[in-house]
Formats: C-alpha cells, structure tokens, sequence
C-alpha cells in the first residue's frame, strides 16, 4: 500500500475538511492519531445492477436543473479569455475524489442521504473541479462508497477491500452511463485523487480492447501518479502528446517552488503499478496543462483563468495569467512562487486540491479542443 503518497492525501482531506488546525499539530502528532477506521470491516455488498437508475446516487446528470454542482460557473476576472464552445455534443464522466474521513466504517454510506458532511464537501469538490468540463452536453457524476481516507493508511486487507468495493461502485455507474448516452456520442472521462484512482482501473478493464475505447476523447487522471511503462500498456491509451491528439491520458500533480515532493515520488517508485510493477526511478507522466504536450514549460501568460477560491472554496474567481507551468525530470508539475489560493496547501508546496483549479480555463479549452479533433471510427 502506498502509504506516505497516501498519508499526503490524508493529511489534504483533513486540512479541507478539518479546516484550519494547523499542520504542525499533524505534524508531531500524526503517527498518534488513530486514522485507520477501528470497526470491523463490513462486507459491502454490490448494488443492484439498475441501482444508478436512481437519480438519488447521482451528484450530476442531466435532469438535475440549477442544484447540479458540476454545472456551476465562477465569476470572471476582467480580461480572462470568452470561453469557447464545443464543436459537436459530448458527455462526461467524473469521478470526485475522497471526501468521506469518518473512521466509524471503511466506506461511505449512500442511504439515506449518506454521510452528511462527506456530501456536502464532495459538493464543493465537483463545483471546483468537475465544473471545467461543463462545456459538455452531459456532465455525469456518481455517488459512491468511497473508501474512507483511513483505508489508504494500512497494509491490512480491508483497505484494499475498501477500495475495491468503492471502485465496483464506480464500475456499475459506469456502465449505466454507457448505457444513458447516445451510442454515437463521444466521451470524456475524469477524476481526481481516489477518482482518479479508479478511473485508471476503469480504463483498463472496462475500456480497453472494448469498442467504447473509440468513443474515447480523453481520459483526465489528475491529482494521481501514472505510470508510462506500467499503467498506460494496461490502459490501453497513450499519453497526450499533441494539443489536438484524442483517446490519450492526461495527467499531472502540482507543487509551487520550492517544491518537495519526496513523500509522492517515494509512493510512486515503490507502489505497484496497473501491471502489478513498481515504476522505481520512471518519472510520472506530466501533462503540461497549458500547452497539451507532455512536459515542457509555458509562462503564466498562456494562462487563461486559474479559479481562485473563497476560503470556504464554495465559490471563487477565475483571474488569467497567475501561473505558469513546468514539468520537471520527476514528472511532478511545477507552478512557480507560490500563488494565494487559500488555507489547503499542503506540506512541500503541494497543491493537490488545486491541480484542475489552478489550470481551470485550460482544461476547459483543452477538453473543447480534444472534442472538436475527435473523429468516429468508419
């Protein structure tokens, strides 16, 4: 299990969430906290096979009108560019990443409303990020039994349980939205942090090799270490080498500088990838989110809106040219100085819960774009 990239995950999730303690109280404590949920682990069984019919275990879907969080848009700062619009209809499919800390179960509850604080916060999370892609004609975003944060802190077998039981979620509202969506119209998938997670594996077992993998605009793993020799292979895409290049990953992790990212590069080397091998010294795949080619460097100016947060993040500003991008050797982004964008910054200049909000504008260009390059197969 990967523990230290996953305790930076964590210890994000209980910044977000737990607000303002201050992380040297983590920092000296943290190995004395008790994370790891203390009851039993409960078997989870699967859902009934048409139980995404309900719209209930939808954040997002068409139908859902003026509450749908996904379909939030920020204020513009004076001269941030018009956004464009997409060429044709296509839909997304976002998985949010984990919102759910309570150590009393190792996965979410969805009856009954869920666990209301786990809501409201997965919420917030898709307004800020989900809400780039909402130049799309559907915007669908499951509810899950995530696997509380607590199951990624333990070599014990019912954190991976957790997490499989959360992706099997995943896996069945997938396949409803397959079902929902015009055959013929493309699609887009992404996800963050524990989302993106799961939408690796989506990739490899329910897209690859399968005729939706031509319906494939591109896949957005952000917030979450791909390898290319390791996980792409088993994917079945390539990374996105071209601004316009379609059925390709996109992915990155963002650090202002001085940046320390020695907890996330150790993860990486050391936790098995989609083949079931360990990356070791392979640099992570960095999408360059300003440009759309891999690696490489663009200045702040190529920025067109970075959404800039209230401190509670449920609302924010978009203001272009804030920062600019640069993929170094390891593979982790880096965005210069670091840029004020409120109390969630982690240890080591990592910005985590920022990676689609920093380049928001651009990966709502990006998608348009990719969008607009794509053609059926004859």
């Amino acid at each position: 299990m990967a523990k230290k990239f996953l305790y930076v995950i964590a210890v994000l999730i209980v910044l977000v969430i737990g607000g303002r303690i201050a992380f040297e109280l983590f920092q000296k404590q943290f190995a004395a906290i008790a994370l790891v949920p203390s009851a039993k682990f409960e078997a989870v069984a699967p859902l009934d096979a048409n139980a995404y019919e309900d719209a209930g275990l939808w954040y997002s879907r068409p139908g859902i009108g003026t509450s749908d969080p996904a379909r939030w848009q920020p204020a513009t700062r004076s001269g941030a560019a018009t956004p464009a619009k997409a060429s044709r209809p296509f839909a997304v499919f976002f998985v949010h990443p984990t919102s759910y800390i309570n150590r009393t179960a190792w996965n979410a509850p969805l009856a009954n409303g869920g666990d209301p604080e786990a809501e409201r916060i997965a919420r917030i999370y898709l307004r800020g990020m989900a809400s780039a892609f909402n130049p799309a004609t559907e915007i669908w975003a499951p509810r899950y039994r995530q696997a509380t944060f607590g199951a990624f802190l333990t070599d014990a077998p019912e954190g991976r349980q957790a997490i499989d039981a959360a992706y099997a979620d995943v896996r069945e509202a997938f396949r409803f939205f397959l079902a929902s969506v015009d055959p013929n119209t493309p699609i887009v998938l992404a996800g963050h942090s524990q989302g993106a997670l799961h939408l690796k594996r989506l990739v490899a077992e329910e897209v690859k090799g399968t005729p939706v993998a031509a319906r494939v605009v591109a896949a957005y793993v952000i917030g979450w270490p791909v390898s290319t020799l390791h996980d792409l292979p088993a994917m079945g895409i390539p990374a996105c080498a071209s601004p316009d290049q379609t059925a390709c990953v996109v992915s990155w992790s963002s650090f202002a500088e001085p940046a320390d990212p020695s907890l996330v590069l150790d993860a990486f080397a050391t936790t098995p990838a989609l083949d079931g091998k360990a990356p070791g010294k392979e640099p992570m795949l960095c999408s360059n989110p300003l440009t759309g080619l891999i690696g490489g460097t663009a200045p702040a100016s190529a920025n067109l809106g970075t959404l800039v947060p209230e401190d509670s993040m449920e609302k924010g500003e978009l203001v272009p040219g804030l920062v600019p991008a640069r993929c170094a050797p390891s593979g982790i982004l880096l965005i210069g100085p670091p840029p004020e964008m409120g109390s969630y910054v982690l240890p080591g200049n990592n910005y985590h819960v920022y990676d689609i909000p920093l380049f928001w504008a651009n990966t709502r260009d990006d998608v348009i774009r990719r969008v607009g390059a794509w053609k059926p197969q004859a």
